[in-house]
Parts: structure tokens; sequence; C-alpha cells
């Protein structure tokens, strides 16, 4: 288990906005993704809405708890700098505490609450869900503005990534899948992003073979055979969630609005697969070109 660095070199100003660009797109691709589930009945109809991008009704659309942690760990980065993980448990206890409608995981139930009274407990708590630690997808849902705050220096991309997986996720897998997202969210900041690259920065397991997998599955593949192919995020594992999402940010990286018609349409665990993206993609364009519809409907942030 690694330990709590020192502090590094401020985050620039650049790097601040980047995060904020990210943030804003994690939040509106959740609160897109979340608006396809009460179709999921009707797998045939919601393809359909899909396909003729009919933008979801709804005049409120609420975030998950992708949005609710990736905001818990924005707040302590800007607290602290850096990751410490024990201030970071903190605030994804306070975050779960605060609303614990928000969609959280079994793990999360467990972990979280016993978090609030003693956050360095994760130390030994975290490693003990699921018998040896979550492999699922919550570290790579939260993390990408994480990898826009610091995308100046990959190396402190993907060494903060793992630690801020590790609270909640201990399995490898689970903080592979943080590292991915991370590092594609900084080279989306920069302007660089490719599939190969991110899986040369993805620590060695399903997430990286997954990555690569992705890099070479054409972008002219539909949506939906890419998903069968890649995973889509329905058995909530980070090896079958994080490949699909970022070929589709890869897909279109300068589209925000594309990419997340193209996740929508892989469906499985939508409002996380379009998290993931958006927080990617939106990294380099922010939510500029998102349809202002949207953004009056999507939560705000506060």
């Amino acid at each position: 288990m690694t330990t709590n660095p020192p502090a590094a070199t401020p985050v620039s100003a650049a790097g601040h906005a980047a995060a904020r660009r990210s943030l804003e797109g994690l939040a509106l691709g959740d609160a897109f993704g979340e608006r396809w589930f009460p179709l999921f009945r009707e797998p045939r109809q919601a393809v359909n809405e899909i396909r003729a991008r009919r933008t979801p009704p709804e005049p409120l659309w609420h975030w998950t708890d992708d949005t609710a942690l990736a905001l818990a760990l924005t707040r302590s980065l800007d607290e602290r700098g850096h990751v410490d993980q024990d201030h970071l448990a903190l605030c994804y206890a306070l975050a779960f505490d605060a609303d614990q409608a928000r969609g959280y995981g079994h793990g999360m139930h467990l972990l979280l609450p016993r978090l609030l009274d003693a956050p360095a407990d994760w130390r030994t708590l975290a490693p003990r869900l699921f018998d040896g630690g979550s492999l699922g997808n919550g570290a790579a849902m939260r993390v990408a503005p994480l990898g826009a705050r610091f995308h100046e220096d990959l190396d402190r991309v993907a060494g903060q990534a793992a630690l801020s997986a590790e609270v909640t996720h201990a399995h490898p897998d689970g903080i592979a899948g943080a590292v991915a997202v991370a590092v594609a969210a900084a080279l989306s900041a920069r302007g660089e992003l490719t599939l190969d690259a991110v899986a040369e920065r993805t620590p060695e397991g399903p997430v990286r073979d997954g990555v690569r997998r992705a890099a070479r599955t054409s972008f002219s593949t539909e949506p939906w055979r890419a998903a069968d192919l890649l995973g889509n995020g329905q058995r909530i594992r980070a090896d079958d969630t994080v490949p699909f999402a970022l070929w589709s940010a890869a897909r279109h990286r300068d589209d925000l609005e594309a990419a997340l018609w193209a996740t929508a349409a892989g469906l499985g665990d939508v409002d996380t697969t379009c998290a993931i993206t958006g927080g990617v993609v939106g990294a380099a364009t922010g939510t500029a070109g998102a349809p202002q519809e949207w953004l009056r409907r999507r939560e705000p942030l506060g």
C-alpha cells in the first residue's frame, strides 16, 4: 500500500482550468447518461431514441455518485494540493453522508459510512471489500478531473490517480482503471489523446489489455458493436467499462456531444461510461459545444 506523498509543485492556472472543464464534462455526461436508465427495460426503444438523438425530456437532469465523488476528489485536491489519502477518505465519506441516494454501489455503502469517524481505516477496510479489494469502475468514473489538473506531468498523473483509487478500490484492476482514465484526461488536455498512449501508461492487466483492444478497434465501428467487443460497464468492472468509454472519447475527442451520444449507444452502465467519456473529452473542450438545453437541465455543481 502506498503512502501519502509530500506536497508537490503547485498546479498551474492551466491545470486548474483543465480540471474545471473536465469536471463540467464529467457531470454533464453523468447526468445525460442517467436519463437512459428508465428505458433500459425496453432496450429497443432506448436504442431507437439514442440513434435518433432525441434529447431526454426530463426538465432536471440529476447527476449520480460519479459526480458526487468527483466533487469530493476536487475538494480534497483544492484543500491539500495533492492526494492526501486520509483527507480524501473523509471527503468521500462526507459526500456519501450528505446524500446516500446518488446511486452508490454496494461496496461504498459498506465502506464509506465507516470512514466518516475514522478516515484512516480505509487502509484495512478497502482491501477487504470483495475478497481483495474492489475491481469496480468507481475509481475510474471520478478521476478525470485529477488527470486534467496535473496534465503537465504524466508521471504525476499516474501516481496521483493510483493514490486516489486505493482509498476505495484496492484491487489492482480498480487502480489500473483510474490510472487509464486519468492519463486519458491528461492527454486530452494536452491535445495528445491516443489509446496507444493511454495503454503505455496503464499498469499491466485486464484494463491495459482492454485499452489495447480498443486501440485496434476501428473508429468506423458502430458504437453498439464496439461496446459488444470491449464491454459497456454492465459487469461494473473497470476492465469492462474503461476501454469502451475511452474508445468513445478518442473517437470524438473534439466533440463532447457526439462523444456522449456514441457512448450512450453502448447501453450498459451508461451514466458511468458517459461520465468517463465526458470527463476525458471535457478536459479539452469543456462544455462550450454542448447543447444549451442540456446545460440548462443539468443539475448545478454548486
